[in-house]
């Protein structure tokens, strides 16, 4: 299987860049290719079963390198398609909206715990997931959770689903923003933010 590269169709931005955009994309191009590269030479060591023993090890750093290569993929599809459309709130009708008031008291405290975890030091990426497995603060089928993944795959939960990524690494705002300002990039983020891609997001998962 061949991935392919997707295109968004993103708006001028508030406070980030379109030179800081188009910089971002050709880092998920890499994404792409090099998860293609990677499935590619992992095919080819492996074609030859008399020769799979001598490339185990060649074989199994690949394999490493992938989830780093995949995920950094997969987050970005999701962070990008966050501005398609321009912004857009998050209705106080919406069925999200309603699962986050209920885990978290208030859309407020949610969105400033979700914040929060954005300013972990060191690269990574907030992250707002549904667990199809748990059960809601009401005892309902279905729970949102936020976490912090390290680099691009380091800590990612085990069969939820994305709802809302956060990219922190430093190429996503240092054209913008200097280091000790990235509050800044937060903050312009969610000013951009297309809750209705959002919202899909989580019916999609439910």
């Amino acid at each position: 299987m061949e991935y392919t590269q997707q295109t968004f169709k993103i708006p001028a931005l508030k406070g980030i860049s379109q030179k800081t955009i188009d910089e971002h994309m050709k880092l998920y191009a890499g994404y792409v290719k090099n998860a293609n590269g990677i499935n590619s030479q992992i095919a080819t060591l492996s074609n030859d079963p008399a020769e799979v023993e001598k490339n185990t090890y060649m074989i199994n750093e690949l394999q490493r390198r992938f989830g780093f290569e995949f995920d950094g993929m997969r987050n970005h599809e999701y962070y990008f398609k966050s501005f398609e459309g321009g912004p857009a709130p998050l209705g106080s009708a919406c069925t999200l909206r309603a699962e986050i008031e209920a885990e978290w008291g208030s859309f407020d405290v949610f969105l400033g715990r979700f914040k929060s975890i954005a300013m972990t030091r060191g690269i990574g990426w907030a992250m707002l997931y549904y667990d199809a497995q748990a059960k809601n603060k009401g005892g309902s089928p279905g729970k949102l959770t936020v976490t912090w993944v390290e680099e691009q795959h380091l800590g990612h939960l085990t069969g939820l689903d994305p709802v809302l990524c956060l990219d922190m690494w430093e190429h996503s705002y240092m054209l913008d923003y200097a280091p000790s300002e990235k509050k800044k990039y937060i903050e312009a983020f969610f000013d951009n933010l297309n809750w209705t891609v959002i919202e899909k997001n989580f019916a999609d998962a439910c």
